[in-house]
């Protein structure tokens, strides 16, 4: 059974399975749980009626309790895609992290909870082939679905803790940049800079709903001064250089 010593519960969640076509987790995925409180969270995941679960729930003071083992595979993503893979179960950890999330007052993240989400993410990581791209929301995954964990998760203390990839993103100026209704070769260039780094993006040349979603999706993890969807030069600037850091450089992405 594969656990972390960091875990101060064992909750076993009947909503597991294995994964699939002899996958393994490459990807560390963090959710927000937006539920009341982390004890209701952990009742619904451990529910065979919820028909969800996820690895790990780390509540609001930092308490880590773990719910599936990370050999298998637990029901967290919903449809979803990274970088051609749509089986993001069978692919990624997942940490449900309490907040009661954006349909509720969104709280920040306090810093025991921050602490420990560092600690387990590191553990992982230092045991799995998860390299530092494959950090990922679940807004990033399911975009046009999910907003989780949210502009207000510090995504930048987690990178200098030496997890998951960052820069500092551009500054904002003063250019409207690209939105929806826009068509052209500069949007097609988007979307396929987009689908490089892993967004599920139609590669139409057509500013369209779910570029707009993929640009907020991005802003929110990358740049959360300003979540409005529009690609302006700070947003285009700031994924420009987390593309140039990845390991290899794809001709394109997998979009639609």
């Amino acid at each position: 059974m594969s656990r972390t010593r960091l875990a101060h519960d064992w909750r076993p969640s009947p909503n597991v399975a294995a994964r699939r076509d002899g996958k393994r987790a490459d990807i560390l995925l963090l959710h927000y749980t937006g539920m009341a409180s982390a004890e209701t969270a952990c009742r619904w995941l451990c529910n065979p009626q919820s028909g969800v679960s996820c690895h790990y729930l780390v509540d609001e003071h930092g308490g880590t309790v773990q719910m599936v083992d990370e050999d298998l595979r637990a029901w967290h993503a919903g449809q979803s895609f990274w970088g051609g893979e749509t089986d993001i179960n069978s692919r990624s950890i997942g940490i449900e992290i309490h907040n009661r999330g954006h349909e509720a007052d969104y709280p920040d993240f306090p810093d025991a909870q921050m602490e420990a989400v560092i600690a387990l993410a590191r553990d992982i990581i230092e045991r799995r082939p998860i390299p530092p791209e494959r950090v990922l929301a679940h807004s990033d995954v399911a975009p046009r679905r999910k907003l989780d964990p949210g502009e207000k998760f510090d995504w930048r203390r987690l990178h200098e803790a030496g997890v998951g990839h960052w820069v500092s993103p551009e500054p904002i100026g003063g250019d409207a940049g690209l939105g929806p209704g826009d068509e052209g070769d500069a949007v097609l260039g988007l979307q396929r800079e987009l689908a490089a780094y892993g967004y599920d993006v139609p590669q139409t040349g057509r500013f369209d709903a779910a570029t707009e979603a993929a640009v907020a999706a991005f802003q929110r993890h990358f740049r959360r001064s300003c979540i409005d969807g529009r690609a302006d030069v700070s947003t285009r600037e700031t994924l420009a250089r987390l593309i140039v850091g990845l390991p290899h450089l794809p001709l394109s992405g997998g979009g639609n």
